[in-house]
């Protein structure tokens, strides 16, 4: 009876103790991430090549390199998006230099809350900065630039509201309040006045008696939107528009930006793309040649094409 009532003490025992153990190893860490990361860089190259081609024809070669990052955070009522888009583009030509054709750096943040998890209307504050790599040229002058790195640069902040859907692709935010700060550091582009900076003052011998400013400020409200979604099985669709007006100087002149691009996939790593970017900014001005001489005229619709094919890497 003994030896009976000792094993089955020693059973109860092990038992036990191996009960324990499968607990224990069944309890797991909290490794959930609220961080929705993605990149994309790719490279666009077009070429056109003759020879003895009877009907004529420059040689040419172009080629894009772009990248987008986009860092989103979301926790219940909180949402916090952030993309980065970069592009470079060159175009060199048989007979002439090689020419810029595309340059962009585009910051955007945006950080929202909702006051429960089921509306789709967030309490907004949005940073927005633009600027470009190079220099830019009126060609065939490349001795006198028209832009440059941080000639414009534009920076936007406001706070506001957003609507935002998922699952339409949707992003609208409006805002009542919204600071825009226009730079132009290079100073002879300052003293000229571009990109509707204060200009240089001279006096009547053509000396420099004040020099043009390197911002301006506006306060004024803005409205964008974006609908990013599948149009048809291999075609995305990402279509922008912003809408800025200041409510100091002029009223009810409204700047627009508006861009499309069709991006098509041929596979995982082939991409053709289709773009359109349409621009009005009543402080940037035009010119235009009168008997000899460039002059200055009013702003005009800005409007740019592009078509491209090359690799696409998604990380």
């Amino acid at each position: 009876m003994r030896i009976k009532a000792f094993l089955a003490l020693l059973f109860i025992i092990i038992s036990t103790k191996a009960f324990s153990q499968v607990i224990i190893t069944t309890t797991l860490p909290d490794s959930i991430s609220h961080w929705d990361n993605t990149n994309k860089v790719g490279l666009d190259i077009n070429q056109v090549a003759f020879i003895n081609w009877s009907v004529g024809g420059n040689n040419a070669i172009s080629g894009v390199i772009k990248g987008e990052f986009d860092r989103n955070y979301t926790k219940k009522n909180v949402n916090w998006a952030n993309e980065l888009i970069l592009r470079y583009g060159l175009n060199s030509q048989e007979g002439q230099e090689v020419r810029k054709t595309e340059d962009k750096i585009q910051l955007t943040s945006t950080f929202g809350y909702r006051k429960d998890t089921i509306s789709n209307w967030y309490y907004s504050a949005k940073f927005n900065f633009n600027t470009q790599f190079a220099n830019g040229y009126a060609y065939p002058n490349t001795d006198d630039e028209i832009s440059g790195p941080f000639s414009p640069a534009y920076i936007f902040l406001g706070i506001g509201s957003e609507y935002k859907r998922k699952d339409l692709g949707l992003t609208v935010y409006m805002s009542p309040l919204t600071n825009k700060t226009t730079l132009v550091l290079n100073q002879t582009l300052a003293n000229k006045g571009a990109f509707g900076v204060d200009k240089a003052i001279y006096d009547d011998l053509g000396n420099l008696i004040k020099s043009g400013k390197n911002s301006r400020t506006e306060v004024g409200t803005l409205i964008t939107a974006q609908l990013k979604r599948q149009i048809f099985k291999n075609i995305m669709m990402d279509q922008r528009i912003s809408l800025y007006s200041d409510y100091i100087n002029k009223f009810g002149n409204i700047d627009v930006d508006w861009q499309l691009q069709l991006d098509m996939t041929v596979n995982e790593y082939v991409k053709a793309n289709i773009g359109t970017q349409l621009i009005y900014d009543n402080d940037i001005k035009s010119t235009k040649e009168v008997e000899g001489e460039v002059v200055t005229a009013g702003p005009k619709i800005q409007l740019k094409q592009m078509l491209g094919v090359g690799l696409s890497y998604t990380f």
